[in-house]
């Protein structure tokens, strides 16, 4: 489990295991291998020493502006007068595929209502 705060380059130590999961897997070529994160409910506590296997175990962030949610595992709102949330425990690892893993974070629009108010001012019926 990493610190990943105390690193004082963070993106060189995820390149450096980018590139060991990529000579660990025969076939894997490091262009074609995208780096994933699931955020853990665990906390570095709950989780000890444990060794993932494969990847890696970061903790030591912090969301501003943004609460966490553990039992969820999304962002909610903050809550007031508190600016920074801790985030749980994170698993970072790479797999050999460039599409990014589909998230449960975010809740898409599937098709947006066109009304007066948010339609193109610049619309040709408005000539």
């Amino acid at each position: 489990m990493f610190w990943m705060t105390g690193f004082f380059n963070p993106q060189g130590f995820l390149t450096a295991m980018k590139q060991e999961v990529t000579r660990s897997h025969k076939g894997w070529a490091l262009d074609q291998v995208a780096l994933h994160n699931e955020v853990l409910k665990q906390t570095k506590e709950e989780v000890g020493a444990g060794i993932p296997p494969e990847g890696v175990y970061i903790y030591g962030l912090y969301l501003e502006g943004a609460g966490w949610d553990k039992n969820q595992v999304k962002l909610v709102e903050s809550l007031p007068k508190v600016l920074f949330a801790p985030l749980p425990v994170i698993l970072i690892y790479a797999s050999d595929n460039i599409k990014p893993k589909e998230s449960s974070l975010y809740e898409v629009i599937k098709e947006s209502q066109v009304t007066s108010y948010n339609r193109n001012p610049c619309s040709p019926s408005d000539y």
